[in-house]
C-alpha cells in the first residue's frame, strides 16, 4: 500500500519502523569499519571527537632539583613561536638596496642621519657614497666629528664656512674623492688643516679664506694639479719659496685670490713670476708697499689672458702703469681702489686706453660729486658697480660677508645642508 492510500494513523508507526531499519543498517556499517569505528556510536560532541582520535600530545615534563626544590617543581616547556604579523602590502625588509637608495637621495640631512639608526642594513645605505656626493655643514656647532664621519663617505663636495674645529687629527691615509671644499673664516688647526689637504689630490675648487696656514699645507695644495680655483685671501704662515712652488705645480688655475696675505717683496714676486698663464681671474690687491710698476710688467707679459685684474690698495702704482696694462686686449674688469698716486685727470683717458674695458672700480679715487663727468668720458664702462671682489670667491660678491641667505658654493648648490 502506498503512503497516498495508508490512513493518517498508520503514518507515525511506518516511520517509526523504516527509523529502526535504517539505525540497524548503519550501526552494522559501523562495526564493519573495524577498530577505528569503535566508541563513534556513543554521543560525543565534535570537540570530544577530535580530541579522541587525534594524535597524543607531548606532555610536559616535570623535573624536580635539589632537595630545596622538593616543594617548587620546574616545568620546562617549549614557548610558542610568535607568528610575524605580516599585512597585505610590501614590507621594507623586502625592498632592494637601489631602491632604498633612491628613497633616501630625497632625504634632508637630519632625517637620514634618523635613518641610520634604525637597523643595520639602514645604516650602511644611508652612509653610502652615492648620497654624500656634495654636502653643506654651515651652522654645525660640533663640526669635528661631523666633519670625519663626512670625510669618510667620499664627499666629493664640501661647504661648512665659518667652522670651528677643536684640536683634532682626521685619521686615515687613504686619498680623499673632494673636488670642491670651502673652508672661508674657520677656526681650525693648522695640524687638523694638514691632516685633511694632505690627503687632497683631485681638488679644482679650494677657498681657505682668513685661515691661519703653514709649508706643509702650501705644499700638499701642489699635489693638486687639476687645481682651477683657489682663495688664499687674507691667508698667512707660508714662506715665498714654497709659494712659488705650488704655483708653478697647479699650472692650470684660471682664478687665483692671493689678495691681503701680509706678503713682503719675495712673496709678490713669487706670485707674479710663477702664476699659471692660463689665469683670466687675479686679485693681488693690498700690497701698499709691495707691488711696484715693474711687477706688474712681468704679471702682463706672462698672463696675457688676464679679464678681470685687482690691484687696489697698491700706492705705489701711478698713471704710467696704464701703458702696461694696455697690453692685456681682453682686460675687462680692473680695479684700482685706494691707489692714491693716480690722479682724476688720469682715469679719464683710460676708455681710449683699454678699449674693452667695461667694469672700473676707484673708490677712494674719485668723489660722488665727479663720478657723473668720469661716466661721461666713460659711457660704457660702470664704474664702482662692485664693491667687492668675486675672483675665486665660493660666494656671490653681491652678498654681504656673513649672510646664510644664500648657501651656494661655485653657483652650485649643496645636496645635503644642515638646517638650523
Amino acid at each position: 500500500m502506498s503512503s497516498d492510500s495508508m490512513p493518517l494513523r498508520d503514518l507515525p508507526r511506518a516511520g517509526l519502523q523504516s527509523h529502526a531499519l535504517s539505525q540497524a543498517a548503519r550501526l552494522h556499517k559501523r562495526k564493519s569499519r573495524g577498530h577505528l569505528s569503535e566508541g563513534l556510536d556513543t554521543e560525543c560532541t565534535p570537540t570530544e571527537l577530535i580530541q579522541q582520535w587525534s594524535p597524543p600530545q607531548k606532555h610536559q615534563r616535570i623535573a624536580c632539583k635539589g632537595k630545596e626544590n622538593d616543594q617548587h617543581t620546574f616545568v620546562l616547556a617549549r614557548r610558542p613561536r610568535r607568528k610575524k604579523d605580516f599585512r597585505g602590502g610590501i614590507s621594507w625588509d623586502h625592498l632592494p638596496d637601489e631602491l632604498l637608495l633612491r628613497i633616501y637621495f630625497y632625504l634632508p640631512l637630519q632625517d637620514l642621519l634618523r635613518v641610520s639608526l634604525v637597523c643595520k642594513r639602514w645604516h650602511r645605505l644611508a652612509f653610502d657614497e652615492s648620497l654624500w656626493q656634495s654636502v653643506d655643514l654651515q651652522g654645525l656647532t660640533n663640526m669635528g666629528p661631523a666633519l670625519q664621519q663626512v670625510l669618510r663617505t667620499g664627499v666629493r663636495r664640501l661647504r661648512c664656512p665659518r667652522a670651528f674645529v677643536e684640536e683634532q687629527q682626521f685619521a686615515g691615509t687613504e686619498p680623499l674623492q673632494l673636488l670642491d671644499m670651502d673652508l672661508s673664516s674657520s677656526i681650525i688647526p693648522i695640524s687638523a688643516l694638514e691632516s685633511i689637504t694632505c690627503r687632497c689630490l683631485r681638488l679644482e675648487r679650494l677657498s681657505l679664506e682668513g685661515l691661519q696656514l703653514s709649508d706643509n699645507i702650501i705644499r700638499s695644495l701642489g699635489n693638486n694639479v687639476g687645481l682651477q680655483q683657489l682663495n688664499l685671501s687674507g691667508c698667512s704662515g707660508f714662506s715665498a719659496s714654497v709659494l712659488a712652488d705650488m704655483l708653478k705645480s697647479c699650472c692650470r688655475i684660471e682664478q687665483l685670490n692671493i689678495s691681503w696675505c701680509g706678503f713682503n717683496k719675495d712673496h709678490v714676486k713669487s706670485v707674479v713670476s710663477n702664476v699659471s698663464p692660463r689665469v683670466v681671474s687675479l686679485n693681488i690687491s693690498g700690497y701698499r708697499e709691495s707691488l711696484t710698476l715693474d711687477d706688474v710688467k712681468i704679471l702682463v707679459d706672462r698672463c696675457p689672458e688676464v679679464q678681470h685684474l685687482d690691484l687696489s690698495d697698491s700706492t705705489l702704482l701711478m698713471a704710467d702703469s696704464f701703458l702696461v696694462l694696455k697690453q692685456l686686449k681682453d682686460l675687462q674688469h680692473l680695479s684700482l681702489s685706494r691707489c692714491y698716486h693716480i690722479h682724476l685727470a688720469a682715469l679719464t683717458d683710460l676708455g681710449q686706453t683699454l678699449p674693452s674695458l667695461r667694469l672700473l672700480d676707484v673708490f677712494g679715487l674719485v668723489q660722488d660729486n665727479q663720478l657723473p663727468s668720469l661716466k661721461k668720458e666713460m659711457p660704457h664702462v660702470s664704474i664702482n658697480s662692485m664693491p667687492f671682489s668675486s675672483v675665486a670667491r665660493p660666494t656671490p660678491a653681491s652678498k654681504l660677508p656673513g649672510s646664510h641667505g644664500d648657501r651656494s658654493m661655485w653657483n652650485r648648490k649643496c645636496r645635503l645642508s644642515f638646517q638650523l
